[in-house]
């Protein structure tokens, strides 16, 4: 019996989980819904949005379809490691022993489309852009969505045997299990906000290419950059959420005298235009997500940002929801395709793993830029030397077993559950200082 699957949002998650159910075999038919339009449609330098950081965990889960992992390399560039510029000129090395993808998520998503987009048609496959979900009948399976195109044909209702909820940290699917019964949502926002900052090539080239470059200053306000296969750079400003200087810009010279102060390698490096347009940016905040279950019923699940969304210090998002792709393909495999029990398991073996990604994001960094400098880096160099000549007595540090390994978040806060414990308490005396 061929198993109707409905999967809001065309994300990476999404989109890679369509690859892996229609590579199980013909009984999934599989229908995409994007409330944006094609992206495919649009030029890459018009629309370029954010870098993304594939590591091990996403790089396994991509590997998993044939040709997948080879086109998004090909549209990447391989990070061996991060160079963080410090006030005096000088960087500090940060090495990766495996490297990992850095990539636009528009060129990402693009790839991922492009190839799902040739290998099946449409007795088995179908993609709907513009098409933004307005309601969901839990007990009736049935999906309503508007189609947002001009002349379009207003509102359609689908049916499901397996909604999938791939629609990101406002999802509407989520926020249909709030009228469900012991449903439980926890949102909150993370301390920091962030404006986008994007460089052309030709003024890039003085930042070494194939790492991951970092400033920080004292009072929680810092910028990362790396390049992109293009030669282009891009990356953030972030700052405290509140009480912070950016929101106050209102001339072009009070930004310039910024990144002057701030950033002096980058301010050397901005053209007018990119100034004026990080001037008129809008400010973006960030929010994490936990959630005490990810399945309703017998038909109904979340990934991704829409289960677990996650602050982005540790470049976990992606490769999380890549995780769960794979995971929930596992538990396919294991339950002979039963939906309603892969579901559910997913929920309990997924949920653990999800909450502790969340605690790591939030805690693994310290805002004090003096505690980074001089015990976290210390300490993170140490026990990387240690461990690579002493694999057997001295563990992976906390970044190798986040990135360089598909360890269990769960066991990794497990691990480090001191230094979190510590990072916590230094973390919330720091914000309590800048308010």
């Amino acid at each position: 019996m061929v198993k109707r699957v409905v999967i809001v949002g065309a994300g990476p998650s999404g989109v890679l989980l369509a690859h892996y159910l229609l590579c199980r075999d013909d009984q999934y038919h599989v229908e995409l819904y994007e409330r944006l339009s094609d992206p495919q449609t649009v030029p890459f330098s018009k629309s370029r949005t954010y870098p993304l950081v594939v590591n091990q965990r996403g790089i396994k889960a991509l590997s998993k379809v044939e040709g997948i992992l080879a086109a998004v390399e090909a549209v990447s560039l391989e990070c061996t490691g991060s160079l963080n510029h410090q006030k005096n000129g000088k960087t500090q090395l940060i090495p990766r022993q495996k490297p990992i993808l850095i990539l636009d998520r528009l060129r990402l998503v693009v790839t991922l489309l492009k190839i799902l987009t040739k290998q099946y048609n449409s007795d088995r496959f179908n993609i709907h852009f513009n098409h933004e979900c307005q309601q969901i009948n839990f007990e009736a399976k049935t999906v309503t969505f508007e189609n947002t195109a001009v002349n379009s044909i207003g509102e359609v209702t689908v049916a499901y045997d397996l909604l999938i909820g791939a629609d990101g940290v406002q999802s509407r699917v989520r926020e249909q299990f709030l009228s469900t019964n012991q449903f439980e949502l926890e949102k909150k926002y993370v301390h920091s906000a962030y404006k986008s900052i994007f460089l052309p090539a030709e003024n890039a080239t003085s930042l070494k290419a194939g790492y991951i470059h970092t400033w920080r200053g004292n009072d929680g306000i810092s910028a990362i950059l790396a390049h992109d296969v293009d030669g282009l750079m891009s990356g953030t400003v972030n700052f405290p959420r509140e009480n912070n200087p950016i929101v106050n810009f209102s001339t072009k010279e009070e930004v310039w005298q910024f990144f002057r102060d701030r950033f002096p390698e980058i301010a050397e490096l901005l053209s007018e235009s990119e100034i004026e347009a990080f001037l008129n940016r809008p400010i973006s905040t960030i929010s994490t997500i936990r959630c005490n279950r990810y399945h309703h019923g017998d038909s109904v699940l979340l990934i991704g940002d829409a289960a677990h969304a996650t602050s982005p210090s540790l470049g976990q998002g992606c490769n999380a929801a890549f995780e769960d792709v794979a995971f929930l393909n596992k538990l396919l495999d294991e339950y002979s395709d039963n939906i309603a029990d892969a579901i559910k398991q997913f929920s309990l073996r997924r949920k653990p793993d999800a909450h502790a990604l969340v605690e790591l994001s939030d805690y693994a960094f310290p805002l004090s830029n003096k505690l980074m400098s001089i015990e976290f880096l210390i300490r993170l160099r140490a026990t990387q030397i240690m461990h690579q000549v002493f694999p057997q007595f001295f563990p992976p540090s906390l970044l190798q077993l986040v990135s360089e390994t598909t360890v269990p978040y769960s066991e990794i806060v497990n691990s480090y559950k001191g230094w979190i414990s510590r990072v916590k308490q230094a973390n919330e005396k720091f914000l309590e200082k800048q308010r």
